[in-house]
């Protein structure tokens, strides 16, 4: 994976934080905290991925350092197999879901459920038999020292595990 950053006038690239980029390598099903669907586990030193700047990830939780506007970001890639929307919206295929869904949330010790920062949802129902479907987010937040943000999906087992450009996550203080 490549991040490029040009110069807007008036601004300092001096003050460009980078702090972090995750890749996906790992599979395996977490227990969602309430009302969320299971959160991914990231790879955060092999690879591509890196952590800058007192950026530290546990146990599934990217943990902002300091407060401040960060640029939060993730990639998820989705592939499967789907037949007839029909097949599957009468339940006959349990596992071929009819949309796919990623979610950043922020956790954080002053409220007490967790917070949906960003969504986004893509149909596979009209895709076809074989498919690949990336979901990008990324957003501007205000976040306070100790926030904790992870990325949840719909279906853990449809997570493309392939290659560490595909599916990513990572925030960087603005």
């Amino acid at each position: 994976m490549r991040l490029f950053m040009t110069k807007s006038p008036g601004s300092d690239m001096s003050k460009l934080n980078l702090s972090l980029v995750f890749a996906v390598v790992r599979q395996s099903p977490t227990q969602p905290l309430k009302h969320q669907f299971p959160a991914l586990h990231w790879e955060h030193e092999l690879g591509l991925a890196f952590t800058k700047n007192r950026m530290n990830y546990t146990n599934k939780f990217l943990v902002i350092p300091e407060s401040g506007d960060y640029f939060v970001y993730s990639q998820v890639t989705f592939r499967g197999t789907t037949s007839e929307c029909g097949e599957i919206r009468q339940g006959n295929r349990p596992n071929k879901p009819d949309s796919i869904i990623v979610v950043i949330t922020k956790v954080t010790d002053s409220y007490p459920e967790p917070t949906q920062l960003l969504m986004g949802t893509k149909s596979v129902c009209e895709i076809g038999s074989n498919w690949f479907q990336p979901i990008y987010l990324g957003a501007m937040f205000s976040l306070q020292e100790g926030d904790k943000l992870m990325v949840n999906v719909s279906d853990i087992s449809l997570v493309d595990y392939t290659k560490e450009d595909k599916t990513f996550f990572g925030a960087f203080l603005l």
